[in-house]
């Protein structure tokens, strides 16, 4: 017999129905994991396939980061006006669809707007599935929702790297230049898994509650863009920033200036889109646009240059760089579902600024141990990658908290996968400094700096600070707190 006072475990609380949707939405981060090292790893094959230069395979990676930010605006208006559920449905689907065209792809054309459509439908993926769980659990488990989620995209990079080894030469050994073909098909399985999960999900409940009694059109972020006063401009100037950022990211226009000035014009293309859709609450948006932003740029350099370090600046060679980086990527699996537990434990912001300063304070030691030392340097970059790259885990709860319920999927999706630009800006602002220092103190640097930025933001609660100098009329509750000092907040007064 279970009485009142019988303390039952935490996992006992979600029903069965709510762990379904969790591993459901799960399901759709890893397909991000498992795409993004996907084409990294194939990305030389496919290079010899299309006989393409360096920079021309390089821009597939890119890609899918040019339509992000549209894709998350997109789709995540679509969650806030129609429902998480069916934005989540509609991205699968489109991530299938352009998984399928990557795979039969004839051409380098077409295999890049394959790419569009993944990146595209890959923002959209995260912010319908964040915002869905963040709002389905109960209140005092939503950071655990939260690093549950994304380790998701761990367990994909892990997945990717294992299926690439042994599946591309067996492919290959029978039919050459089909081996990364096969690859892209390997990616439909989890996703007809989730699409079978998904058909009978229930919808969110924070989302039926606001919709119940608020006019979820009206209120929508692509309606006051795109049919508002200033619906011309804003079409002129989306074609403006996805042609600016296609001129960068297939590096058309080259050099410093060049590339300064089409980045500022993005940013002000995009800090104009967060003034209209919120006139009260602009400085909140672009506050949180800019931390994720650095967010990128203190993670990305060293997911995406560790490979080089490891094989030019200390000589390893191909097996020992493969085991040392899935080491890595364990450590961001550890860390996203410990950024869940301690999120709850101590609160989101505290914890966020204590696992980000125990990561950076490994990050020097790290890149000075040097090669010899392989058992140290993979147990050093297993905790710095868990506490810098898997506090992440929380960076959709505590975005999603600036948003109120009828903004959220779209606030979420257009300022995370804006900041997201980093994850591409990152690699190559460190490749460039390089030049000049030596690659592991231009990454420890880099990471430091950009990792400082967010500590701040996040520790301080800048956004809210910055929104209350402003307009302080328009601060919410809300605004950077997890729900439960909220709620400890009003019964105090009450």
């Amino acid at each position: 017999m279970v009485t009142s006072t019988t303390k039952i475990p935490w996992y006992k609380e979600i029903s069965g129905e709510k762990w379904k949707a969790f591993f459901a939405s799960w399901i759709g981060v890893l397909l991000d994991g498992y795409d993004f090292v996907l084409i990294s790893l194939v990305l030389g094959e496919i290079i010899e396939t299309f006989h393409l230069s360096l920079v021309e395979g390089a821009s597939l990676v890119s890609a899918a980061f040019i339509s992000r930010w549209i894709g998350g605006l997109v789709l995540g208006a679509m969650a806030d006006r129609l429902g998480r559920k069916p934005a989540m449905i509609s991205s699968i689907f489109l991530f299938a669809g352009g998984s399928i065209l990557c795979a039969f792809a004839p051409s380098y054309i077409v295999l890049f707007i394959a790419r569009l459509i993944v990146g595209f439908a890959m923002a959209g993926e995260y912010s319908a599935s964040s915002t869905y769980i963040i709002e389905l659990w109960p209140v005092n488990m939503r950071n655990r929702a939260s690093g549950f989620m994304l380790s998701g995209y761990a367990v994909g990079s892990i997945l990717a790297a294992q299926i690439y080894k042994y599946l591309v030469p067996w492919v290959d050994s029978w039919h050459q230049d089909w081996g990364w073909r096969a690859l892209f098909l390997t990616g439909i399985v989890p996703i007809l898994v989730a699409v079978y999960m998904r058909r009978r999900l229930p919808e969110a409940d924070d989302w039926k509650e606001t919709a119940a009694k608020k006019d979820m059109h009206e209120l929508n972020m692509l309606t006051v863009l795109y049919k508002g006063k200033y619906r011309v401009l804003n079409y002129i100037l989306t074609i403006i920033a996805i042609v600016l950022l296609l001129l960068i990211f297939t590096s058309t226009i080259t050099g410093i200036a060049l590339v300064t000035i089409a980045g500022v014009i993005c940013l002000a293309i995009f800090s104009w889109f967060v003034i209209l859709a919120d006139r009260k609450r602009w400085a909140v948006g672009i506050a949180v646009m800019i931390t994720v932003f650095a967010s990128f740029m203190y993670t990305w350099p060293i997911l995406g240059l560790l490979p080089t370090y490891l094989k030019t600046d200390l000589g390893m060679n191909a097996g020992l760089v493969a085991a040392i980086v899935s080491f890595a990527n364990l450590g961001n699996a550890f860390g996203y579902i410990l950024a869940g537990f301690m999120g709850d434990k101590f609160g989101m912001r505290k914890w966020y600024t204590i696992s980000l300063i125990l990561s950076q304070i490994l990050v020097f030691p790290v890149f000075m141990i040097g090669g010899k030392q392989t058992m140290l340097l993979g147990a050093m970059l297993f905790f710095q990658q868990m506490f810098g790259q898997g506090i992440s885990g929380l960076a959709p709860k505590w975005v999603s908290s600036y948003f109120p319920v009828e903004k959220r999927a779209a606030g979420l999706g257009f300022c995370y996968n804006v900041g997201a630009l980093g994850g591409a800006v990152g690699p190559v602002i460190g490749a460039a400094a390089a030049a000049a220092w030596p690659l592991g103190l231009t990454l420890a640097t880099v990471s430091v700096g950009f990792a400082l930025i967010v500590i701040l933001s996040v520790g301080l609660n800048l956004p809210r600070k910055i929104q209350h100098a402003i307009d302080a009329s328009a601060v919410r509750p809300e605004d950077g707190m997890d729900e439960t000092e909220v709620i400890a907040l009003h019964t105090h007064k009450a």
